[in-house]
């Protein structure tokens, strides 16, 4: 799909995802993937500067293979369930930048656990026409029962959609929600993401992208 304008209004930029949302295609992998990549933006909430990263793994063994980063600018406000058109251009850049260009993504943000279905996972796997899946560290719309564990569905109480998953991946630890981005199911979302759990709160190639990603921020912060 061609790329929109960014340089958008808040108005106009729900109206961009009300839009997107009908082409999210919530279905089955065409394929297993064999290279998984998992993406990350660091920023201050109020800073005009990003950093974002994708690093690339083998799947299901998880070797880096490839990795990419960029420090860009936007002028996008930060609002919530807005983030992906601040943190968007620069996860693009990165992925255009990719030699080995990952099968599927695993994206720190919302998939269609989101009030207009239109997370950033949804929104960047639209755009690139990959099949990619949200791994949040917290809820941003719905509801699950904490004491069901370790996946409790996450629904939107308005209509009782079931929008995503709470996985809980570690003992004493708040879940990651998990839910699907684009071209995969959450039954598929949830099954990447425990196959590569290696003993932490968040799934190994999103803690790895994240980890890199700061090491790449405090580098070029100056």
């Amino acid at each position: 799909m061609s790329m929109h304008p960014w340089n958008v209004t808040p108005k106009e930029a729900i109206e961009i995802q009300k839009k997107l949302r009908d082409a999210v295609k919530i279905e089955p992998l065409l394929k297993t993937p064999r290279y998984i990549a998992g993406a990350d933006v660091s920023l201050n909430m109020f800073s005009k500067t990003l950093y974002a990263g994708i690093v690339v793994f083998s799947y299901p063994d998880l070797e880096i293979v490839d990795r990419a980063f960029v420090k860009t600018e936007t002028q996008f406000p930060y609002i919530p369930g807005l983030l992906s058109f601040r943190e968007i251009p620069g996860l693009i850049q990165c992925f255009e930048k990719l030699t080995q260009k990952p099968d599927l993504m695993v994206v720190d943000g919302q998939g269609i656990a989101h009030p207009r279905r239109l997370g950033i996972a949804s929104h960047v796997g639209v755009l690139l026409n990959i099949p990619t899946i949200g791994c949040a560290k917290s809820l941003l719309v719905g509801e699950f029962d904490s004491s069901v564990k370790p996946i409790s569905p996450v629904v939107d109480p308005k209509n009782k959609e079931i929008i995503g998953a709470a996985l809980f991946t570690k003992k004493n630890c708040k879940p990651v929600i998990i839910s699907p981005g684009h071209l995969i199911t959450l039954e598929e979302s949830l099954a990447i993401v425990q196959k590569t759990l290696r003993g932490y709160r968040l799934p190994e190639v999103t803690r790895q992208a994240h980890n890199l990603v700061n090491e790449f921020r405090i580098a070029n912060s100056t």
